[in-house]
C-alpha cells in the first residue's frame, strides 16, 4: 500500500462518527485549556488518562493529540489579549502580542497567530507523513544495543535540553528509573523494592504517577499562585490581517515552522525551546531588531508557528522510534502501553489504523482550529470569567473518581495523592517533573533492551561500542555530558 492510499485509509478512520467526535472534542478542550492559565495540556491529558483508557487506542490518541495542539492555538489568545500565557509554550508570544493589543491591533495579532499556527501545523504533518514511514523502516534494523543507547540518549537529552538545571533534571530522571523497577522482575519474577507491600507487586501504575505529578501537583501549584483577575479586553477589532501584514509576517511563519519542526523532533526540545529559538532567530535576521518587544507582527508569527510545528514534529520519534520527546508524548506513550501497543518501528506496519488515523485527524483538527479561533475568539475569552478555583476543584474530584475506576483499587488513589504532593514539592523547589515521568515510561524499555544486549554478548558491555549506530549515539551522550561539565566549570571560573 502506498503512502497516499494509507493516508486515505487514515481519513476513513478519522472521519468515522466516533473518531470525528473525539477529534472535535479534543481540539475544543485543548483550546479551552490553552485559554485558561494554570492547567495546560500536560495536566489535562494526565487527568483524562482513565477516560482515554476506555476508548479504542486510535480514538484515545486522536483526542489527546487534539488537546495537545489545540492548547497551542488557545494559549496565544490570553498571551496576546491579557499578557498572560495560557500555556507555557506561548510565553514568548506575550512580548509582542500584548503590545499589539495595546496599540489597538489585537485582532490582527490573533489572526496572524491562528494562520501561522495552521500553516506550521500543516507543515509538521507533511513532515510526519513523509518522514515517519522511512524512519520506521530504518529503525526496524535496530537491535537491543541500539535501543538501549537510544533510550538512554532520549533520557539524557530531555534532562539536558528540557531544563535549565541539568543536575536537578538528572536526579528526577534517576528517580523515575528507580520507580520503573519497583515490582516483579519481568524475567526472573524476583520481587524488587516492594518493602513487603502486595500492592506494589505489579509496580506503580503509570496513570497514577502521571495524574499525580502532572495533574494534582500542577493544580496545587497553580492554586497557590493564582493571580488577581485580569480585566477582559474590550473591542478586539478586525481579525483578518491585511496584505501588508501578510507580507511582513510570511517569512517569519516559514522560518518559525522549519525551526520548530526540527527542534520538536529532538528529545527535550519541545515547543518552549522552539518558540525561544524562532523568536531569537527572527530578531537576529530582522533589519529592525529594535522593534521586537514593541509590537512587531513577526514577534507573534515566529513563535506561534514554531510551537505548532514542534507539537506536530514530536510525534515522529514517538511513533517511529518509541522515544517520547516531552511530557505530553510520554503520556501518549503510556496510554498506548495501557492498550498493549508499544510505540516504535513496528507501529505503522502492525497498527496502521492508529498511525494513519491519528495523522489524518490532525489535518482535520488543524482546519477546525482555524475556523474556531478566527470567528469565535470572543466566546473563548468569556471562559476566563469562570473562576479557576472552581474548575480546578472539579478537576481534582474527577481525577480521584477516574483513577479509582482504572482497577477499583484504593491504593491507586493514595498513590495519586502522594505523587501529587511530590509534584507540588518538585515545582516549588525547581525540579522539573517531566524527566521523572519520561524516565519511568522508558525505564522498562531500557531495562529489557539492556538485559537482552547482555545476553547477546555474554555479558560483554563493549557490544554498545562495537556496533556503529549505538557507538555513535554513545559518543553523542558522552559529548553532551562533557560539554555540560566544561560549561559549568567555565561559569564557576568567571
Amino acid at each position: 500500500m502506498s503512502d497516499f492510499q494509507a493516508l486515505l485509509s487514515g481519513f476513513e478512520v478519522a472521519l468515522s462518527g466516533t473518531n470525528l467526535l473525539y477529534c472535535v472534542l479534543g481540539v475544543v478542550l485543548g483550546n479551552l485549556v490553552g485559554v485558561l492559565p494554570g492547567l495546560g495540556p500536560t495536566a489535562t491529558i494526565a487527568l483524562l488518562l482513565p477516560f482515554a483508557f476506555t476508548l479504542p487506542p486510535e480514538t484515545g490518541l486522536i483526542m489527546m493529540a487534539g488537546i495537545y495542539y489545540g492548547a497551542m492555538y488557545g494559549g496565544s489568545i490570553t498571551s496576546i489579549l491579557l499578557d498572560l500565557p495560557g500555556e507555557a509554550a506561548t510565553v514568548v508570544t506575550t512580548l509582542d502580542g500584548y503590545q499589539m493589543t495595546r496599540q489597538g491591533r489585537a485582532g490582527v495579532a490573533l489572526g496572524i497567530a491562528a494562520i501561522g499556527s495552521f500553516a506550521a501545523g500543516t507543515f509538521a504533518l507533511l513532515g510526519l507523513q513523509f518522514l515517519a514511514p522511512g524512519l520506521a523502516e530504518f529503525a526496524v534494523r535496530f537491535g537491543a544495543p541500539e535501543y538501549t543507547v537510544l533510550t538512554a540518549l532520549g533520557i539524557v537529552l530531555v534532562a539536558y535540553l528540557g531544563s535549565k538545571a541539568f543536575v536537578k533534571s538528572a536526579i528526577c530522571a534517576a528517580f523515575g528509573l528507580i520507580l520503573a523497577v519497583v515490582g516483579q522482575d519481568p524475567m526472573t519474577g524476583t520481587v524488587r523494592f516492594t518493602f513487603g507491600s502486595t500492592d506494589l507487586l505489579g509496580g506503580f501504575d503509570f496513570a497514577a504517577i502521571a495524574m499525580g505529578v502532572f495533574g494534582i501537583g500542577e493544580i496545587l501549584y497553580s492554586l497557590e499562585n493564582l493571580s488577581k483577575e485580569n480585566a477582559l479586553p474590550g473591542r478586539i477589532g478586525r481579525l483578518w490581517p491585511s496584505v501588508k501584514d501578510f507580507a511582513q509576517a510570511k517569512w517569519a511563519i516559514v522560518r518559525g515552522s522549519v525551526t520548530g519542526f526540527f527542534i520538536g523532533i529532538l528529545p527535550g526540545g519541545g515547543a518552549i525551546l522552539a518558540t525561544v529559538a524562532a523568536y531569537s532567530l527572527e530578531k537576529r535576521l530582522s533589519r529592525t531588531p529594535e522593534k521586537f518587544g514593541k509590537g512587531t507582527i513577526e514577534g507573534v508569527a515566529a513563535p506561534e508557528s514554531a510551537n505548532n510545528a514542534a507539537a506536530g514534529a514530536a510525534f515522529i520519534p514517538l511513533l517511529t522510534l518509541g522515544i517520547p520527546t516531552d511530557a505530553v508524548m510520554a503520556l501518549m506513550f503510556g496510554a498506548l502501553l495501557l492498550h498493549g501497543i508499544t510505540p516504535g518501528p513496528g507501529l505503522i506496519a502492525d497498527h496502521p489504523d492508529v498511525f494513519w488515523g491519528v495523522l489524518s485527524s490532525m489535518y482535520i483538527g488543524n482546519a477546525i482550529l482555524l475556523l474556531l479561533n478566527l470567528p469565535f475568539v470572543g466566546v473563548f475569552i468569556q471562559i476566563l470569567r469562570v473562576k479557576r478555583v472552581v474548575l480546578m476543584s472539579f478537576a481534582v474530584l474527577v481525577t480521584m473518581i477516574g483513577v479509582y475506576s482504572l482497577g477499583n483499587d484504593e491504593f491507586n488513589m493514595w498513590a495519586v495523592l502522594a505523587f501529587g504532593a511530590l509534584g507540588y514539592v518538585m515545582r516549588k523547589t525547581g525540579f522539573e517533573p517531566s524527566p521523572l515521568v519520561l524516565a519511568f515510561v522508558l525505564g522498562q524499555v531500557l531495562e529489557r533492551s539492556f538485559r537482552q544486549s547482555m545476553i547477546m554478548s555474554n555479558g560483554d558491555a563493549s557490544v554498545f561500542v562495537q556496533r556503529p549506530f549505538s557507538g555513535s549515539m554513545l559518543a553523542i551522550v558522552a559529548a553532551a555530558l562533557i560539554f555540560y561539565i566544561i560549561r559549568v566549570r567555565l561559569k564557576k571560573a568567571n
